[in-house]
């Protein structure tokens, strides 16, 4: 059952055995491994059955005649079934530890590769939390299924049925008293399978949940602290714990019932047995070593039998774990062109043209209007454009078309006369560098961060320009380690105006062709911005670039300017020209607080 956090589209629940099956190209590689283990395991566990045969011989043997030679053969034989089945066991575990790991490992990496080619929209939905948990929790789960329960399904199968029949060979009448539990057990056994399913899905996914709001919690730390809402965060957080611990407890009454009935049954078999085997004893019609064996072997089949519930609780578990990664699996990832993505052999430098561009986000309700609908803009080569508009205009979603991190729901947009459709994004992505209003940085090195924006082959000249186009070298330099320092989480041991500029060198390393920059300087003071913006056009003039701008000095970077305006582009032209123009253009550089009816 999908938690209320669940992004839409998950599917339908499938059959247990189903989803299990969908990890078998992962097991393929390991397959001989595990067939291995599996029949160690069978033979380990059948060998308990071999101590009641040996315990007749004993009984009707050595200690019937008095022979102690016997009595001492017979517990010799028992020591070495003992020390062959844990010997066996153990190799088993062995044998099972190096692969598993290795599927476990490969899952994992195979999932946060789907991750890294799945569009912007499909992370939009979905929580961070949720994602964390499929890959570490989950994966946990199906590496224990196939480390214990897929073997000991099958070993302990075949255990109680090579049991059963040599019970039946010791005394049918008997053994058909024991098999008596069988029926219900079955019935019993599927209803807990279904009801369990439910429960661990819902487990499953508020653990999610869960991992969402401690994220949050980490990540927002400064939030939290400044407006003194530890309190209420906690109490969210306890809300999800006790929400989780009620699931878990509910798993643990399913568990413990069938357990106990699991257990019960085939007591009350065996109890009915040795009732009716010490009566055919006294009648002179079943040895005394026979009941025995027939009792001891009834006794060794009882942790196969008593596991069922266990394993069947792992199974589903593992089930829905399955489940969970293969929604992640199974969304559409980004496609490229199936032709070969090379350059024209004649570009024609034309920039950039948007030609009816429009978008719509996919999860948006069918009657809301588009948040773009119908641009047409074209930004010359070598031209930078500021491009300008109200909150919520689009400003920030035209520029993330550009890259592809959206995509177009209508028209084109072409990048010196070709479609960026037709390219395969690592090409488009190499001739488009940005920059975004809110910087992110990674656990690395500030020298790191911002050669990610580079070519494999950029080193410490390339790095030295960007941060001095950024003005960035001065505060680097003062740092630690100068650009060997590593940022942190977030890169939250710096200033947003620190994190800003080397966001900016970030985008500015690689020489793109084209540059999209969402409102890069919001967070400097006016002196450092001065300083940017002087050493921002030496790099502006050599690539076409579109600029999100907000302050009039942005704006002043640019040669000409678009007005954004209800998701359409209402006017274009210089700074200057625009100013006497349009009205909404001159109240949105003034810093007004009035002509609403404007925007």
């Amino acid at each position: 059952m999908p938690s209320e956090h669940t992004p839409p589209g998950t599917p339908p629940a499938r059959s247990a055995v189903r989803s299990l099956l969908r990890l078998w190209p992962y097991v393929r590689p390991v397959r001989a491994r595990l067939f291995t283990a599996a029949v160690v395991a069978t033979v380990a566990s059948c060998l308990s059955l071999v101590i009641p045969l040996v315990l007749k011989w004993l009984v009707d043997g050595p200690v019937t005649d008095g022979d102690t030679t016997g009595v001492w053969l017979g517990a010799l034989y028992l020591l070495l079934l003992g020390i062959a089945e844990a010997v066996l066991f153990g190799f088993r575990r062995w044998l099972v530890a190096r692969p598993l790991a290795g599927v476990e490992a490969e899952m994992r990496g195979a999932l946060y590769g789907r991750l890294q080619r799945l569009p912007i929209a499909f992370h939009d939905r979905w929580a961070s939390g949720q994602l964390l948990s499929r890959g570490t929790t989950d994966l946990m789960m199906v590496r224990m299924f196939l480390a214990f329960p897929l073997t000991f399904l099958l070993v302990n199968g075949v255990t109680i049925l090579a049991g059963y029949l040599v019970l039946l060979a010791q005394d049918w009448t008997l053994g058909l008293v024991l098999l008596t539990p069988v029926a219900p057990m079955v019935i019993l056994c599927s209803a807990f399978e279904r009801r369990y399913a439910v429960v661990a899905r819902r487990a499953q996914d508020q653990v999610g949940d869960l991992t969402t709001v401690v994220e949050e919690s980490v990540l927002g730390i400064r939030i939290v602290k400044g407006f003194g809402r530890h309190r209420s965060q906690a109490e969210a957080f306890r809300t999800l714990a006790e929400r989780l611990r009620a699931t878990e407890l509910g798993k643990a009454k399913l568990l413990a019932g069938i357990w106990a009935l699991i257990t019960l049954l085939p007591e009350v078999a065996v109890g009915a047995a040795l009732v009716i085997g010490t009566v055919q004893v006294a009648d002179g019609d079943l040895s005394a070593g026979t009941l025995v064996a027939f009792l001891s072997t009834a006794l060794a089949l009882r942790w196969p039998v008593e596991s069922i519930g266990f394993l069947l609780a792992m199974s589903q578990e593992a089930a829905t774990a399955t489940e969970r990664y293969f929604e992640v699996m199974d969304a559409v990832e980004e496609t490229d062109p199936d032709a070969p993505d090379e350059p024209r052999a004649d570009p024609v430098a034309d920039g950039v043209r948007f030609e009816n561009v429009s978008f719509r986000f996919p999860d948006a309700p069918a009657d809301a209007p588009p948040v773009l609908d119908g641009v047409n803009l074209h930004i010359r080569p070598g031209e930078t454009m500021a491009l300008v508009g109200g909150t919520g205009s689009g400003k920030t979603t035209l520029t993330a078309l550009v890259p592809r991190l959206h995509e177009a729901t209508g028209g084109r947009i072409l990048l010196d006369g070709e479609d960026i459709t037709l390219m395969t994004r690592e090409r488009l992505r190499t001739l488009v560098a940005v920059a975004f209003e809110e910087p992110t940085l990674f656990s690395a090195s500030v020298g790191e961060n911002v050669l990610m924006g580079a070519g494999p082959d950029a080193a410490g000249p390339e790095l030295r320009r960007a941060l001095a186009v950024a003005q960035a070298d001065g505060f680097v330099d003062r740092l630690p380690d100068g650009a060997a320092t590593e940022v942190g989480e977030q890169g939250l041991s710096l200033s947003g105006g620190q994190r800003q500029r080397l966001a900016l060198a970030r985008a500015v390393v690689g020489n793109p062709r084209f540059l999209v920059l969402d409102d890069p300087l919001s967070a400097l003071d006016v002196h450092t911005e001065a300083r940017v913006e002087a050493a921002l056009r030496e790099v502006l003039r050599g690539t076409t670039a579109l600029v999100v701008a907000h302050r009039p000095s942005t704006v002043l970077l640019a040669d000409r300017v678009a007005l954004l305006s209800g998701g359409r582009v209402t006017a274009v032209g210089t700074h200057h020209e625009l100013l006497g123009s349009s009205a909404e253009y001159a109240w949105l550089m003034s810093g007004e607080t009035e002509h609403e009816g404007t925007r």
